[in-house]
């Protein structure tokens, strides 16, 4: 999905298209007074002050008909040049002109105003040169917004909209939203039941239902069992650490703002933790190594919590609890090119199992320049840094260098992926790190009796369960593999009378396997539960009728599909079982 803030002529028109919404709706309501009008990567917003009117969907026609007109009148796009005074008399009327007015640079003399027709508004611009060149447009949404992004201050009404130079760029870009609808992972949870939300528990803190706790689990047991076979060990440690755990990594310093406040508990101060790694270098250190025992892989799927404004949190991705799939390699130098390249072998090797393909590499550094972000050790840096390259160069992976992505502590391999709407998302990571080591004062003991300080890989694979899943819902549509799906089969019988009791056997055989099944005994019509099941987006669905239980064979059809099976019972539950095994896409 295109970025309108990144191409400049569609950048131009959304903001001049932001005009013509001001001045339609300026038309329709006299009284209307407007405070910014923006683009954004989605197109454009107006922020309006409607004297307490508040405007629905159902105005959207009539303000997008009134847009129309003055497109179609033609009038020119006439820039105007003020002194500041002349600013603040012309607007003198208008509370929000007149405190970005006064809020504009002592050094800048000349103030720019646009006119189109009957409307002025106050803008750097630039615009295009006639409202007629603004008529492929579509208004979205409509939504609320406080003046200056301040709940303490007044509401104001947010109207969104979106322009393109053709009809047919605007159509493809509606379709385009369409699908971003069908495949939002909100609307595809709550349908599915797989988590909700609610007020008394808090913005940004999902309640995984029972359906989203089987997606969650299986995907737990498939990394633990990848990881396990990799010889990580697992631990579970608290969700709250000290103040002082983290002024020792760092973390309070450098991270102190994404984290919840801190607790006073006796003589304690405790916080939320926001990461495992302070934890990791602990459990490490509760034991003296050799460099033999060296590399140390410590996992866990563990609870974080980070601070995310209420208007960023969205769903499962972006959320302020989290679980991740984390884990901490302690290394020695000269096996740091060995562990990066096992934990990008195991990016490759959970990508190809879930059908991941569209996605690149992303070095993030240190902006050098900043020395408050960042831990100030330009030798530390230049070493970590020079030696990812050089892994990342002999693995032969295209990557790209991003200046200032680093965490604070070290750099890091950043996998964007691209989903199958909307913009790019980072799934896993993994990063270099000598500086926590030494905060912590880890060592392990050389072939020569000396006590050296261990190097730390950090690494998320399938990032946070919760982002992996919101990932997956919607490359899907929540038609999920069969090993992930939370109900896998759904048995029809079509007519309980004669058919029930070999449902009823099929069912228990299948539960016994380990198999999630369900049994739909309700005597409603079968085109219903069949239309049923495919809402819930079961992948089988097996229909029992006079011929399945004279034959001892089931009839089975895949969700989404017109296509009905009739194989013995047998080779379907071998079937079923082989495709669970082989966790087939």
């Amino acid at each position: 999905m295109i970025n309108i803030k990144e191409n400049e002529k569609l950048s131009i028109m959304n903001h001049s298209c932001a005009h013509l919404l001001a001045q339609a709706v300026k038309h329709l309501y006299p009284e209307a007074k407007f405070w910014v009008g923006p683009v954004v990567e989605e197109g454009f917003y107006y922020d309006i002050d409607l004297n307490g009117k508040t405007l629905t969907e159902e105005d959207i026609p009539a303000i997008e008909h009134e847009m129309k007109k003055i497109a179609k009148d033609g009038k020119r796009i006439v820039r105007h040049e003020l002194s500041k005074d002349e600013a603040l008399e012309m607007f003198k009327e208008d509370m929000y002109k007149l405190d970005l007015i006064s809020r504009m640079d002592e050094n800048d003399t000349v103030i720019s105003c646009y006119t189109q027709g009957d409307f002025t508004d106050l803008c750097r611009g630039p615009h295009v040169e006639t409202v007629k060149e603004l008529k492929n447009f579509k208004l979205l949404k409509i939504s609320g917004a406080y003046w200056k992004g301040d709940a303490k201050n007044h509401m104001l009404q947010r109207i969104y909209g979106i322009c393109f130079e053709t009809s047919e760029e605007l159509e493809a870009h509606l379709q385009e939203l369409e699908e971003a609808k069908d495949r939002d992972h909100r609307k595809i949870g709550k349908n599915l039941d797989i988590f909700m939300t609610h007020d008394l528990v808090g913005k940004g803190m999902p309640l995984w239902l029972p359906n989203g706790a089987i997606v969650r689990k299986e995907l737990e047991n498939y990394i633990y069992e990848k990881e396990r076979k990799l010889d990580y060990k697992h631990v579970y440690t608290p969700c709250v650490g000290t103040v002082d755990l983290y002024k020792t990594s760092g973390h309070w310093d450098h991270y102190k703002e994404n984290m919840f406040p801190k607790m006073q508990v006796d003589d304690e101060e405790f916080v939320l933790r926001p990461m495992n790694c302070p934890h990791h270098m602990l459990v490490y250190a509760n034991d003296l190594h050799s460099y033999r025992d060296l590399p140390i892989r410590i996992g866990e799927f563990a609870a974080d919590f980070r601070y995310e404004a209420s208007g960023a949190v969205k769903g499962l991705e972006r959320v302020r609890c989290m679980c991740q799939n984390d884990a901490h390699l302690f290394v020695r130098p000269d096996q740091i090119g060995e562990e990066f390249k096992k934990v990008v072998a195991l990016i490759l090797d959970v990508y190809k199992d879930f059908g991941i393909k569209d996605y690149k590499f992303r070095l993030s550094l240190r902006d050098p320049e900043d020395k408050e972000k960042y831990f100030d050790d330009d030798n530390m840096w230049n070493e970590a840094e020079n030696k990812l390259r050089e892994v990342l160069n002999e693995f032969g992976l295209e990557y790209f260098e991003a200046i200032g992505e680093a965490a604070f502590y070290g750099p890091k391999l950043d996998v964007e992926v691209k989903p199958a709407v909307g913009p790019e998302v980072t799934l896993s990571t993994c990063q270099l790190d000598f500086l926590l080591p030494r905060r912590f004062e880890l060592t392990y003991v050389d072939n020569e009796g000396k006590k050296l300080t261990p190097v730390v890989i950090h690494r998320a694979i399938l990032g946070t369960f919760d982002r992996f899943t919101a990932f997956i819902l919607e490359e899907t549509k929540g038609l999920l593999p069969l090993w992930l799906s939370p109900i896998q089969i759904n048995i029809i019988p079509v007519n309980n009378e004669y058919h029930l009791e070999y449902a009823e056997n099929l069912f228990n055989k299948l539960k016994d396997l380990g198999i999630r099944v369900e049994l739909d005994d309700r005597n409603e019509k079968l085109g219903y539960k069949m239309r049923e099941s495919v809402m819930k987006k079961i992948p089988y669905s097996i229909i029992i009728g006079n011929k399945e239980v004279e034959s001892n064979t089931v009839s089975y059809r895949k969700c989404m599909s017109d296509e009905t099976t009739n194989i013995s019972k047998e080779d379907f539950i071998n079937k079923i079982t082989e495709e669970i095994k082989n966790k087939a896409n």
